[in-house]
């Protein structure tokens, strides 16, 4: 517990840094500052590792249980995504960087050349039309799980965060597979990648005390069991 209390000390900070990063950002000096999306220094060049499996397990046993929210009252504008991180670049366009290979991006931060691969179905994808960026924990799951009680701010924040292991590049054929379901109703394709989705999503949960459901912990804690094999 001591492990995973300074686990929520590191996140709490962590989440602090971003809600002051995702302030309005100034305009760029010039359409290269654009494309330079790589030398940002306070931005991540790879999706953030989520906690150990050991770490996951307690978090997971710390979530509180609660039947699904009333869908009542829903809508993504709610949790105004895809926010400005600076210039012209959007959370969006971030993670296509960070997520990709030899991205070029022209001057108003669009992927316009690159590579990326699939880690929830091993799909190679080569143009960022196939490229869809997924929310781990879907924001209508969040809803459902109690940030129907959080305000926007709160809710912007859950939805653009590059710190945890919220957002990932992934093909657009599984993550519409997905939609907004929990990892009792769907499961990456690839086994291979379960281990590190549920650690990912127990993190984010955790991160943001949100509820979970019994058989969605039962689900987890089956897939946190394949981190042990070979």
């Amino acid at each position: 517990m001591i492990t995973s209390r300074r686990w929520l000390l590191r996140t709490t900070t962590a989440l602090a840094a971003m809600s002051a990063a995702l302030a309005p950002a100034a305009s760029p000096a010039s359409a290269a500052t654009a494309l330079t999306v790589q030398t940002q220094p306070t931005l991540r060049r790879a999706f953030p590792e989520p906690p150990p499996a050991e770490i996951a397990r307690n978090e997971l046993g710390d979530l509180n249980v609660e039947a699904p929210h009333s869908m009542t009252g829903y809508s993504r504008a709610k949790f105004p995504h895809w926010a400005k991180q600076y210039g012209a670049c959007d959370t969006r366009e971030v993670v296509l960087q960070r997520d990709g290979q030899n991205v070029v991006q022209d001057d108003k931060c669009r992927a316009v050349q690159g590579t990326w691969h699939s880690e929830y179905d091993g799909r190679a994808l080569t143009a960022a039309s196939q490229v869809d960026v997924d929310h781990m924990v879907p924001l209508a799951a969040g809803w459902r799980a109690g940030a129907d009680r959080w305000d926007n701010a709160r809710r912007k924040q859950f939805a653009n965060d590059l710190d945890h292991s919220q957002l990932i590049a992934v093909s657009a054929a599984s993550n519409r597979s997905k939609g907004d379901q929990t990892p009792d109703l769907w499961k990456p394709p690839l086994r291979s990648y379960w281990c590190t989705y549920s650690r990912a999503w127990i993190e984010v949960k955790y991160v943001y005390q949100l509820n979970a459901t019994e058989a969605e912990k039962t689900a987890l804690r089956e897939m946190l069991d394949t981190c042990t094999e070979r």
